[in-house]
């Protein structure tokens, strides 16, 4: 009898440090810190091949982007689901999958541009494949524009992110990096599969087309990031946009977390030790980056201070770079209640620098 209560003890012991081995939170966004179920990382490994300096010399492996199931058809688009296969590692050759939402104008012969659309943080017990930019994505569309929303490892049926909670943090990078690498040079269209679209829309796809970004929240952070990594002038709207350095944008969230912010203040200690942050954060190139930017932020958003972009739009300015800002009193994170006036002026945007020849 002692045997077995012994044993059971151990049983319970061994199933409640499991149990806490799980239980821990990692940054995404404002508000951003949810259960996360990846394996607690014990010691963390040198990551400077994320770095923005080493990130802007590589080129990302494209396997292929394979348009699949019908989600929504409008009289003015359709949208599928896609998976993109690439490597997010820039180092190794590990192909994994991520998949997201393509929206494509049902008049193809007045398609404009392709618009990368990165969205702010979302809860994945609840997230479903375009999330976050379905709605602005929808409206872009009807006005001509074809709009790719990854998903991103982790989320929708991608593939899982990375255990490293950091380097899950920056192959959100190496994905924007690889639609980039496939949609902005003239590529062979064996790398675009779609079994259920015209081959008028494949080769559509397939050309050299003219890219633009949209970004929202933390997503806004990851465009700024790519628009660092590469230098190129992608023409990027902005909403609401994460602006701090890393890694006080990922410390400024833990507090809410159910730990106070422990376990993130621990990892964080340990990528110190084998990383130099100052190498990961945007915030450190505004030098690099030459893309004509409009940033919009509300003046009621719980979710991102004012004061960050205030701060932001300052310094890219003092640097010369071509910024407009709006500010709206009364406007929540999502642009609410000037949801509508938004948007109109992020299409105004696109549509004043598109090229004279159409894609």
């Amino acid at each position: 009898m002692k045997n077995i209560i012994i044993i059971a003890f151990i049983s319970v012991f061994f199933f409640f440090l499991g149990w806490q081995a799980n239980d821990k939170l990692i940054y995404k966004g404002k508000k951003e810190f949810k259960n996360n179920n990846t394996n607690n990382i014990e010691k963390f490994e040198n990551l400077s091949r994320y770095s923005i300096e080493k990130l802007s010399n590589y080129s990302i492996t494209v396997k292929h982007l394979l348009i699949t199931d019908l989600l929504t058809e409008t009289g003015k688009y359709s949208s599928y689901k896609f998976i993109l296969e690439f490597a997010p590692d820039p180092e190794k050759n590990h192909v994994k999958k991520v998949t997201g939402r393509i929206t494509i104008p049902k008049n193809t012969q007045g398609t404009k541009a392709i618009v990368i659309m990165l969205r702010g943080y979302i809860d994945k017990t609840i997230y479903k494949t375009g999330d976050g930019s379905r709605n602005a994505a929808n409206f872009l569309s009807e006005n001509g524009y074809i709009t790719i929303a990854p998903d991103f490892l982790g989320y929708g049926e991608s593939d899982m992110e990375s255990s490293n909670i950091f380097e899950a943090r920056f192959q959100t990078y190496t994905t924007v990096l690889a639609l980039l690498n496939l949609f902005e040079n003239e590529i062979n269209s064996e790398k675009i599969i779609a079994k259920d679209l015209s081959s008028e829309i494949v080769n559509l796809l397939a050309q050299k087309n003219q890219v633009f970004i949209w970004g929202h929240s933390n997503g806004g952070q990851i465009a700024l990031t790519i628009l660092a990594i590469t230098g190129k002038n992608y023409p990027t709207v902005l909403w609401a946009p994460v602006t701090k350095p890393f890694p006080y944008s990922v410390l400024y969230y833990t507090d809410e977390s159910v730990d106070g912010g422990k376990f993130i203040r621990k990892e964080l200690a340990k990528f110190e030790k084998e990383n130099q942050v100052d190498l990961f954060s945007f915030t450190n190139y505004l030098d690099k980056i030459n893309a004509e930017i409009q940033i919009h932020q509300g003046g009621k958003d719980n979710a991102v201070p004012v004061a960050w972009n205030n701060e932001i739009v300052i310094k890219l300015k003092q640097k010369n770079k071509n910024v407009s800002y709006y500010i709206y009193q009364s406007v929540d994170h999502n642009m609410r209640p000037e949801w509508e006036t938004v948007m109109k002026k992020t299409l105004d945007f696109y549509e004043s620098r598109l090229d004279n020849i159409k894609i």
